[in-house]
């Protein structure tokens, strides 16, 4: 078993990220339409929801109160979701208005004004060992506050009024999320130990949950026709400067992390919950705040950031893990 361990993080591509590149290729040629699609998107919520199961069991109610007290680490994530985050769209917007179309401008900024997505950030800070307390807190903070920021960072910046809070996406947070969480907690004395001695089911959870969304995701893309509403050439300037804005924000993050003394499971967490943007609260937000515009178009950026932080996120989590790992071992041999 060590000796295959050792090959598989050997090889010069991570594992991870192919099965995320063969679940978005099964997800083009067999999509989930009609009956399958409601079947796929219940899917996604019992994994989600089992994973918070799973955290809240694993989590000492300690653990929890020291992540939410955290207030630094929960002040930078706050900062960099809903101040720097929409300084670079606004950035984006200005940049790309006139030579991209106007919906599609729209819609870069738009990706920058959503709040942090919940499950891939937790479940990334907790495959590179990060600090999944200060995570589980940040993530579904911002997720909550985000239902009343972004509609009023929209109608601030882009004059859209017509949009209000959603009280489905605040039931979405609390079924989904904070209830499995909860019942994980009561749950805890029961069987938080052998949780913890058995962590290769967190962390089965934690990377299938996200091949899930992943699939989910584009398939509802393509059963929505959204691939093919633009030219390749058009897909790939948007894809680059999702990309542009992604590495600006890992940047931002990471320096920003080192330069506030934080510790390095910290960072992680800030990394990792400071540079998400939910597309699963993005895309119904968009409907009710864009009415009568080409909402295909408008989130278009959003689908597309979205995978690209899945798989540029799967590599730099894996990458921190392993340098965990090895500063295990020369802990070990010393």
């Amino acid at each position: 078993m060590t000796a295959f361990r050792t090959m598989i993080r050997r090889l010069p591509i991570d594992p991870y990220l192919l099965l995320l590149i063969a679940t978005v290729a099964v997800a083009f040629a067999f999509p989930a339409r009609g009956a399958a699609q409601p079947i796929a998107e219940g899917s996604v919520t019992i994994a989600v929801g089992l994973l918070f199961f799973l955290y809240g069991a694993r989590l000492s109610p300690g653990a929890v109160w020291a992540g939410i007290t955290h207030w630094r680490l929960q002040s930078l994530v706050f900062a960099s979701t809903f101040l720097i985050f929409p300084l670079i769209g606004l950035g984006a917007y200005w940049a790309t208005r006139g030579w991209l179309p106007q919906d599609i401008a729209v819609g870069l900024l738009y990706l920058c004004l959503l709040p942090s997505t919940v499950q891939s950030s937790i479940a990334f800070t907790s495959i590179a060992r990060g600090n999944v307390p200060a995570a589980l807190c940040s993530a579904s903070v911002s997720n909550l506050l985000g239902v009343v920021l972004t509609p009023l960072l929209v109608a601030l910046l882009l004059r859209s009024v017509g949009g209000g809070v959603s009280l489905h996406a605040i039931e979405g947070i609390a079924l989904q999320i904070l209830l499995p969480f909860v019942a994980g907690q009561v749950a805890r004395p029961l069987i938080g130990g052998w949780l913890v001695a058995h962590r290769t089911i967190t962390s089965v959870v934690d990377r299938g949950s996200i091949l899930l969304v992943v699939y989910a995701a584009f398939s509802a893309g393509v059963v929505a026709g959204v691939w093919t509403s633009l030219s390749p050439g058009d897909l790939a300037i948007v894809l680059a400067i999702d990309l542009v804005i992604l590495a600006l924000i890992l940047a931002i993050t990471t320096l920003l992390s080192g330069w506030l003394g934080f510790s390095k499971p910290d960072e992680i967490a800030i990394v990792f919950c400071g540079s998400k943007k939910s597309m699963a609260g993005g895309i119904p937000m968009a409907t009710i705040l864009f009415a009568g515009h080409s909402v295909s178009l408008i989130v278009l950026p959003l689908m597309l950031f979205h995978q690209a932080q899945l798989f540029v996120c799967a590599t730099l989590a894996r990458r921190y893990a392993r340098r965990a790992e090895d500063v295990a071992e020369v802990a070990v041999l010393a």
